[in-house]
């Protein structure tokens, strides 16, 4: 009997069965391995999350955040953050749980992202872990540290202080730095249960200090003065004026309690009249007020939300910043809607009332003015890399809005440097920027919300800044030098 040809098919059938195994455990551990690793019943994804090193930051051709052996059996690999307070607005932190970029970039650095699994489908097959991905972020580390250690000095012990920068082309982010901050190192997981404590604590801080908040892209302020940009912009699309229009610049009494809306001085463009060039490089509280009143509330809130106000603008896929909002109402707190009412329109057009923004919203808005209209999406990372060097993901820069229109942008640019040249942040003249101040007062024991927004250089600008600083006197005195130490690192480039 002729035993070749059942041999064969017995032969035949088993290889088919191999391949078909092949082909199942290529499906289940390359296609559905992420979804596997991060169902919530798979309890070896957190024994797991330490035993392979993460992909590194860096910023400017500098590693900022690396992944170092323990010589542990768990952890076995840490997470070293260089000059961690100064970079943690961005990079966020890593201890199995994450914030910043390490969050939204998660799965990338970690190595488990489909980008990287398929195309190490044989390590998978074969037991060998995928190594994470390498991220390049825009920021630019000297203005960074420069902005961290302005903020530093420039910010009332105690208090907060925040500053972003943008390039109003593309919308990369230069600087996010935030004072105060927080050691990403002091919880990285090496740490063990003593930086679990530690991140405990910061997350539960009491007091108007939160670390982990960071306040260049997650907190908001009042932004006094700053904000008459705003309110220009909308007051001259929808009220028809330019900078050349004569506004009232003497006293305004307010609608409803009859009180006086006081200017800083009373001389000068703020004495009577004046064009509204003059009445907002002096910065005169009653033009900007009747503005608003001119508008109402809904008109106000309406124009700044082409700006981005009343929404949380998204950073990075998971990683939003805090929104911003010109309110029409507000919920006391027991729950009672109480809409904004005449009084509360005119403060609102001074940046003041329930008006609040975080320094990234205010840098948009004036990327906005110096882009003519254009804002572009907000980003961190420029890059990510795989170890081979291959190109798993590159920015493509979108438009975020159209706040304006170009010739409203035109005119506030020769505004804002009008706020520099013959206004109130004189002081910052020769340093190749312009903007508006803004000083919020907050009401004692509160100290001053104090601003400096604008962009940079004066000419053909590339780059929109915003500072705030808590503490007392004004944003010219004590936002306005920041802004000017962090664009001469920006503009070095």
């Amino acid at each position: 009997m002729n035993m070749d040809k059942p041999i064969r098919r017995v032969a035949i059938f088993g290889l088919l069965l191999f391949f078909g195994l092949m082909a199942q455990v290529n499906y289940v551990q390359g296609t559905q391995a992420e979804s596997l690793r991060n169902d919530e019943r798979n309890s070896r994804q957190y024994a797991e999350v330490f035993n392979s090193p993460r992909g590194q930051i860096s910023a400017g051709g500098e590693a900022l955040v690396t992944s170092q052996a323990t010589k542990k059996d768990n952890p076995k690999y840490g997470r070293t953050y260089k000059d961690g307070p100064v970079f943690a607005p961005i990079t966020g932190y890593f201890n199995g749980n994450a914030s910043g970029v390490e969050r939204a970039y998660n799965s990338l650095l970690g190595g488990k992202d489909k980008r990287i699994t398929r195309q190490r489908w044989f390590d998978t097959f074969i037991g060998k872990k995928a190594e994470g991905a390498n991220l390049e972020l825009s920021i630019n580390p000297q203005a960074q540290r420069t902005a961290y250690q302005q903020l530093k000095a420039q910010t009332q012990e105690g208090r907060r202080g925040g500053a972003v920068v943008m390039d109003i082309k593309t919308g990369a982010l230069q600087v996010a730095a935030s004072w105060p901050s927080f050691d990403p190192n002091e919880v990285a997981p090496q740490t063990g249960d003593k930086g679990a404590k530690r991140l405990n604590e910061l997350d539960n801080a009491e007091g108007v200090i939160k670390p982990l908040v960071d306040n260049a892209l997650s907190q908001t302020f009042p932004p006094g003065s700053s904000f008459k940009a705003v309110t220009s912009a909308v007051g001259m699309e929808t009220l028809n004026l330019t900078e050349s229009s004569v506004v009232n610049t003497g006293q305004l009494i307010l609608p409803e309690s009859g009180r006086p809306l006081p200017n800083s001085h009373d001389h000068g463009n703020c004495g009577s009249q004046a064009p509204l060039k003059g009445a907002f490089a002096e910065s005169c509280n009653t033009s900007f007020g009747k503005m608003a009143l001119d508008l109402g509330i809904q008109q106000l809130s309406d124009g700044s939300k082409k700006l981005g106000f009343g929404e949380r603008v998204n950073i990075e896929p998971d990683f939003p910043a805090a929104k911003s909002e010109v309110p029409v109402s507000i919920q006391d707190a027991s729950g009672k809607t109480i809409p904004t009412g005449k009084d509360g329109t005119a403060r609102s057009g001074i940046g003041q009332e329930n008006v609040r923004a975080t320094p990234l919203q205010m840098a948009m808005v004036a990327a906005a003015i110096a882009n003519n209209g254009k804002i572009m999406n907000p980003y961190v990372v420029q890059r990510v890399r795989a170890k081979d060097q291959s190109e798993l993901y590159s920015a493509a820069p979108k438009q975020f809005a159209q706040g304006m229109k170009a010739d409203t942008a035109e005119q506030l640019r020769d505004m804002m440097r009008a706020v520099v040249t013959v206004g109130t942040a004189k002081n910052l003249q020769g340093r190749n920027i312009a903007g508006k101040t803004g000083t919020a007062e907050q009401g004692p024991p509160i100290p001053n919300s104090r601003w400096f927004v604008g962009f940079g250089p004066v000419e053909n600008p590339r780059y929109a800044f915003a500072v705030v600083t808590e503490g007392p006197n004004d944003g010219a005195t004590n936002a306005g030098p920041v802004a000017a130490a962090i664009m001469a690192q920006v503009l070095k480039k």
